[in-house]
């Protein structure tokens, strides 16, 4: 799809220092709507949903959060520590959404691979299908997300 001047709008959002610190874009020089575009096809590829990935993240979070802050074993593998940080974010897609500052951090103890994702992300994800450009701090490809979550098929 073309980008349009409201992609451009959400795009200047997701720039360094506008939101956050390091943005929402990392190195990635496309064009919103390319990141979009692109991720959106590996994950019906994978013959999945962004909300069906969104879900996962938010089982695993919340399993995670039983923990108080500490690392705990989630079965059947994985490792899960749940950090609360003050303060809260607004969606760069420009809803007017603002979630709270939370880290997961998990483990996948068969597959010795990790990943930390924001509630952010579980929003960006759910309701944009977006998940950061490539090199940014928090960019999770999604075959990627889905192998580690172990996200059911």
């Amino acid at each position: 799809m073309i980008q349009t001047p409201e992609m451009d709008r959400i795009q200047h959002e997701m720039q360094p220092g506008v939101i956050t610190q390091d943005g929402f874009l990392g190195t990635d020089h496309r064009s919103l709507q390319e990141i979009l575009d692109h991720d959106d096809a590996t994950v019906r590829r994978l013959n999945l949903t962004h909300k069906a990935i969104a879900a996962r993240m938010c089982e695993l979070r919340d399993e995670g959060e039983k923990g108080l802050g500490e690392t705990i074993s989630v079965p059947p593998n994985f490792d899960i520590r749940v950090d609360s940080v003050r303060g809260k974010l607004p969606c760069p897609f420009l809803g007017g959404t603002i979630v709270q500052k939370l880290n997961t951090s998990l483990r996948n103890t068969r597959l010795g691979r990790e990943v930390t994702y924001t509630d952010l992300n579980i929003h960006m994800i759910e309701e944009h299908g977006f998940y950061e450009g490539y090199g940014s701090l928090f960019r999770m490809a999604p075959e990627e997300l889905v192998e580690i979550l172990e996200v059911e098929r």
